[in-house]
């Protein structure tokens, strides 16, 4: 596992402005565990969210990691998530939370009252030591079945996601047919 928290301590692009804006689209959207000034619907143009990063240690362990959302380079695509106004103090708790191949970025998003602001956005690239990559729908939903780390089963992370995003208006059709394959199986485990 690759601890990016000292990396992204030396991103210090934000460091002078008195609020930034994160963009959150996967727990961020859900669990805000830190203080925010303003919570917003936001997107993100060009990416695309994926179960395609592993979590060694948060939903998963080191020997048997479980699957959180990552984003993906994709043209056409536009993520819908959640933009918090911070302050960069937040940033270190952050850190912490997303240290597991997460790096800070500086991004262009769209808020939902039509404003395009910069703000960063964590992402885990395909070249950090957690990416799992792709895999079928079903394999991923099994491995998010099978898979619980310190903060909990990993499929609780994937229910609250799919019902965020519901909240949200948002369409993934990636989330959602994992989503379904999870509760199928669920179902078949119980007849």
């Amino acid at each position: 596992m690759l601890d990016t928290t000292a990396i992204n301590r030396r991103m210090t692009r934000f460091d002078d402005h008195d609020t930034v804006w994160l963009f959150g689209y996967g727990s961020l959207i859900y669990k805000t565990d830190f203080a925010f000034l303003e919570r917003r619907p936001a997107r993100l143009r060009g990416w695309t969210r994926r179960f395609w990063q592993g979590s060694h240690d948060h939903r998963g362990t080191p020997d048997a990691p479980g699957r959180v959302v990552t984003l993906v380079p994709r043209e056409s695509a536009i993520c819908a998530g959640v933009a918090y106004r911070i302050t960069p103090a937040i940033f270190a708790p952050l850190d912490h939370r997303e240290k597991n191949g997460y790096l800070r970025l500086a991004t262009a998003l769209t808020l939902d009252d039509g404003r395009d602001v910069e703000g960063v956005v964590y992402i885990a690239t395909a070249d950090n030591a957690a990416f799992l990559g792709p895999a079928s729908k079903q394999a991923i939903a099994r491995q998010i079945a099978a898979s619980h780390g310190p903060s909990g089963p990993n499929r609780d992370y994937l229910l609250h996601l799919a019902d965020a995003l519901r909240e949200l208006g948002a369409d993934d059709p990636h989330v959602f047919a994992i989503e379904r394959e999870l509760l199928a199986l669920v179902q078949r485990t119980l007849a």
